[in-house]
């Protein structure tokens, strides 16, 4: 019994499909493992010049060796890791900054809420997700009417009088 060339085809599309990774575009969380992204690695130990003027041990406090990486991103970016203050008060020099920006009222739980919000948003884009036949990006699909469109704002901006920097071609 020989089978049908169209059959062998299907079958071997079917099969690669099921092959294909959606990578960070997957919204569902693959496991219920621990999250490696939070393990911070300690810096590297380092032989003090001095034992005689070594500083007090605190328990229960920072190390040398612990990573700070709100300082070295500060430092990263050309800025002075000194003028970080550990209160986590507002510096002087950005007071104007949070005013501006808080002026019309600061809620305190905004990512808790935010994330509320997402997930019953792509509850209710994805109500058909389930009878999908073939594998989709559900990113792509969950925020098809909140993306931008840069061919078309360029455009817009052109038309308008602005000076727009150069892009490539629109699609």
């Amino acid at each position: 019994m020989r089978i049908p060339l169209s059959v062998f085809i299907l079958t071997t599309a079917v099969v690669l499909a099921g092959c294909g990774s959606k990578g960070l575009r997957s919204l569902q969380q693959p496991s219920t493992g621990p999250d490696e992204f939070l393990v911070m690695p300690a810096k590297p130990l380092t032989e003090p010049e001095n034992y005689s003027a070594l500083p007090a041990p605190t328990p229960g406090g920072a190390n040398l060796t612990d990573q700070n990486p709100l300082a070295d991103a500060v430092v990263a970016l050309g800025g002075n890791a000194a003028s970080l203050n550990a209160g986590g008060a507002i510096p002087n020099s950005d007071g104007a900054l949070v005013t501006a920006s808080s002026r019309y009222g600061v809620e305190p739980n905004v990512r808790a809420s935010l994330a509320t919000e997402d997930a019953a948003f792509r509850k209710r884009e994805n109500r058909t997700a389930r009878f999908k036949l073939f594998n989709v990006d559900r990113y792509e699909e969950a925020y098809r009417k909140e993306a931008i469109n840069p061919f078309r704002i360029n455009h817009l901006f052109r038309n308008s009088g602005f000076s727009t920097p150069s892009a490539p071609p629109g699609q």
